[in-house]
């Protein structure tokens, strides 16, 4: 079966590599994270595994992303706008831009997905999510 869209395992890496550098420093989402990763290379190479079954089919990952969101306790669903714009900042700037626009409109619609099981932060102004995804 053909990939669902034609990037290499070496370009997975280095989105997922740059992408979790952004997250670390980012105000909103590095406290999130850092609750609940201690050990960066792991959970890189478990969302590398992620990325390869979702964009090349290669089933390699079991894990279920809607349950751990939802069990990590302050994973919100508003995060999820603030963690694609960082991605598609990523894509952008690392990808040609076909493989760009392919892999952020599935990201968008992997995050829409996610984001609905979440609560809702009351508190927060709604936030939109960006692209056609």
């Amino acid at each position: 079966m053909p990939p669902r869209i034609p990037v290499t395992e070496a370009q997975i890496d280095h989105v997922v590599s740059r992408f979790y550098a952004r997250v670390r420093a980012d105000p909103s989402l590095g406290p999130v994270f850092r609750a609940h990763v201690s050990d960066w290379t792991a959970h890189e190479e478990k969302i590398g595994r992620f990325w390869r079954n979702a964009l090349l089919l290669q089933r390699c990952y079991d894990g279920n992303p809607m349950q751990v969101h939802m069990a990590a306790g302050n994973v919100k669903s508003q995060h999820f706008a603030v963690w694609l714009s960082l991605f598609d900042e990523v894509l952008e700037q690392e990808l040609p831009q076909s493989l760009a626009r392919s892999w952020s409109a599935l990201a968008h619609r992997i995050g829409r997905g996610l984001s609905y099981g979440l609560p809702q932060d009351q508190s927060a102004d709604p936030v939109p999510f960006f692209g056609d995804g």
